[in-house]
């Protein structure tokens, strides 16, 4: 694992589509036995340059999210290894019997991309803005569940997903994204990064809330507070070892997902602590609602996953430590 963080909150130019696409072309270009799906949303991923390069292996299954995770499971057991994408609420809800059936009991390398997560599904509503997501695949035995946060952290996974002959499902801004990780930075499936080293609290976080926890992290650096901040891209496995040697030394965690916390990374981390290195902890991620329309700034402030939020919780948390 090799990264260089770059942190200025900077909106990147290019999709983050885009990062699972450079990765797929090229993957394809080495490996004759890597297919990609889609459920009929080629414009939307960009993936119509798969289509184009490699149209033997490209395929368009529809709206079909079903049939499109029986027909990738089918093509996996033959030894080819298996991309499949629809939006995150079709790629979970929609998929999710054969996802477990198909691909997880028969524990085939089936590669599930799920994108508009959360609160990046914006205008297009509570209808595809999955909150639940992650939660669903996390009850596959074996299976790996990634919330990756910017081009090259998308990228580099993609192709360390390729080579996991686990079933997977990993999150996907599509579109605009903060840059966290300057090109070519690596990461490993299962490990989280350690990006700020502070002893007061620390701040477990993924996806888009990786950005506002770096935020979090300097504004309670001006009131004297110690954070460290982890991203913890990879929610299943959980990097275990990393959430008990941070509780033990900052003494406190905040989890921040975007995502409900009642089934997700907060969980996740909870279950941890709880059997290993019980500390206080507080979740900052959806509380028990439903998604609605809006931009997503304004989706972040309604749901209290700003950086503002981050760091109260910090607060809270400490606060409890004593």
């Amino acid at each position: 694992m090799s990264i260089t963080l770059i942190g200025k909150h900077e909106k990147d130019s290019r999709a983050n589509r885009d990062g699972y696409v450079e990765a797929m072309l090229e993957m394809m270009a080495e490996n004759d036995k890597l297919v990609h799906i889609d459920c009929d949303l080629m414009g939307c991923i960009n993936t119509g340059k798969l289509l184009k390069a490699y149209p033997e292996r490209t395929f368009n299954a529809g709206i079909a999210e079903q049939n499109a995770m029986g027909v990738a499971a089918g093509m996996a057991a033959t030894g080819l290894t298996v991309f499949a994408h629809s939006f995150g609420c079709f790629a979970s809800r929609r998929m999710f019997d054969q996802a477990f059936l198909s691909a997880g009991y028969s524990e085939l390398p089936v590669h599930v991309i799920g994108s508009d997560p959360g609160v990046t599904a914006a205008f297009n509503g509570a209808t595809h803005m999955p909150f639940e997501d992650c939660a669903l695949y996390m009850t596959i035995p074996n299976a790996v569940v990634i919330d990756s946060c910017d081009f090259a952290q998308t990228k580099s996974l993609t192709k360390k997903l390729a080579a996991d002959n686990h079933p997977s499902y990993m999150r996907l801004i599509r579109k605009g994204f903060t840059t966290v990780y300057a090109d070519g930075s690596e990461f490993e499936i299962g490990k989280g990064v350690t990006l700020k080293t502070g002893t007061d609290v620390t701040i477990i976080a993924s996806g888009i809330l990786v950005d506002e926890a770096l935020k979090a992290e300097e504004q309670l650096a001006k009131e004297g507070i110690s954070a460290r901040v982890i991203d913890m891209h990879t929610w299943k496995p959980l990097d275990e070892e990393l959430v008990i040697k941070a509780a033990q030394e900052t003494g406190c965690i905040v989890t921040a997902e975007n995502h409900q916390v009642s089934c997700g990374l907060g969980s996740a981390v909870a279950n941890v602590l709880t059997e290993k290195c019980l500390v206080p902890l507080e979740r900052i991620g959806i509380q028990n609602r439903f998604g609605q329309v809006g931009p997503q700034d304004f989706l972040m402030k309604e749901y209290n996953l700003t950086a503002e939020d981050i760091a109260a919780a910090a607060k809270k948390a400490i606060a409890r430590k004593k």
